[in-house]
């Protein structure tokens, strides 16, 4: 890989953002997974997400209905069509839903997976003076509005004796904050993998401080709440759901197949992919939806009720389904750790 990156190579689609999935943007219906029956689960997915990892993990074998694929490239517009019923189930991340629950979306969570926060990070250029993360006092940094790297930007602040108001804040989508930050228009950029492994691997800055400890490393499997109600369909969700659970454990213990594919379907440099994979992707636990997996995304829609980005208080339970929490363990599992970066 070269040393330093033309810039547009790094423009990853928002397809990618997996744990963040901030902004908006369209929907593209993709090709159907056969299977056998006459039912049809209509899932959202991102790309290079859950039907890539079905498939590494052949996972989309002896299916006993059939699953319509359609590609969305990042979470509020997936969860609108959820809301819409247009989708019968689909990932996104921690924040999304926290919005979507503001707007009083028709939406409910209903599987979940706890991973590492250290892929989400506020990076900073090489050559810069700031050291801390109390050093971005009167500083300007860049983050997608809604997005986790949002609230891992506010945690962070907080964790540090600041708040937005004590920084420039520049809402920008990725494609936009990466021109500002290589072109040191910002002082940071706080983002989420693969972003950050792309900055790291092409040289372009460095990590001032991650999400680790401060952001709660959950995504989410969220279905409409009508689907859950279908008899049929709430049993092709759960065979769904069980089959995801198996696949991410296949990437937990083949990383290297993992980011391979993963690389080929997104575009990645296969280092940049495997780098991902290793600090972030492969290492997320299934949990359970359970209370203190509530009362963690209730504390993120609290914070932006109070930042006045989401118009009412938000009771997070009441887009909470557990029916499908089996045997998981507990959401405050720790994820196993992984091997280099």
């Amino acid at each position: 890989m070269r040393r330093r990156l033309v810039p547009a190579a790094l423009l990853l689609p928002l397809a990618l953002l997996l744990s963040a999935c901030g902004g908006s943007s369209s929907a593209s219906t993709g090709g159907s997974t056969d299977g056998s029956g006459s039912l049809t689960l209509n899932v959202g997915d991102q790309k290079g997400g859950s039907q890539a990892i079905l498939q590494a993990a052949g996972e989309l074998k002896n299916l006993k209905y059939k699953i319509k694929w359609s590609t969305f490239t990042s979470g509020p517009p997936l969860l609108e069509a959820v809301n819409a019923k247009a989708v019968d189930i689909g990932g996104v991340g921690n924040t999304p839903p926290v919005f979507a629950a503001g707007a009083d979306s028709k939406i409910t969570v209903v599987s979940a997976w706890h991973g590492t926060s250290k892929g989400d990070a506020i990076l900073v250029p090489n050559g810069s003076k700031l050291s801390k993360p109390q050093d971005l006092k009167g500083k300007s940094v860049a983050v997608a509005q809604g997005s986790s790297a949002h609230y891992q930007l506010v945690a962070s602040l907080k964790k540090a004796g600041l708040s937005l108001s004590d920084i420039k804040v520049k809402y920008l989508q990725p494609a936009d904050a990466l021109a500002a930050f290589t072109s040191g228009k910002v002082d940071a950029w706080a983002v989420w993998d693969p972003y950050t492994s792309q900055i790291l691997k092409g040289k372009q800055g460095r990590i001032l401080t991650t999400g680790e400890g401060v952001t709660n490393g959950l995504t989410f499997q969220v279905a409409a709440p009508g689907a859950l109600k279908d008899t049929k369909k709430a049993a092709a969700i759960k065979d769904y759901l069980q089959r995801l659970q198996r696949a991410t454990t296949w990437v937990n213990n083949h990383k290297e197949d993992w980011a391979k594919v993963w690389a080929k379907e997104t575009g990645l440099p296969e280092d940049v992919a495997l780098a991902a994979v290793k600090r972030t992707y492969a290492t997320r636990v299934a949990v359970a939806v359970d209370k203190p997996l509530i009362a963690s995304e209730q504390q993120i829609a609290d914070t932006f009720t109070q930042l006045k980005l989401i118009p009412r208080k938000v009771d997070f339970a009441d887009f909470t389904d557990s029916r499908y929490n089996g045997d998981l363990p507990p959401s405050t599992t720790t994820p196993r750790p992984s091997e280099g970066s």
